[in-house]
């Protein structure tokens, strides 16, 4: 599967509210290069997955009306 790509401010922005969820829910702290490492790991490897819904969904949608 292709890598989602995103532009840096969209990347700073999800890194960032990887860290607060970690450290929020889990307690831990998340360093920025181990978040950018969790953040290409989903968008390469899982993110394809929920857009492929996405589009399932919608096209469902679309075909109902």
């Amino acid at each position: 599967m292709p890598k989602i790509e995103f532009s840096l401010s969209q990347r700073e922005l999800m890194v960032q509210k990887l860290q607060a969820y970690f450290d929020k829910e889990l307690d831990q702290d998340l360093e920025q290069f181990d978040a950018e490492f969790l953040l290409d790991f989903f968008s390469k490897d899982i993110g394809a997955h929920f857009y492929n819904r996405g589009l399932h969904d919608a096209r469902a949608i679309f075909e109902s009306k």
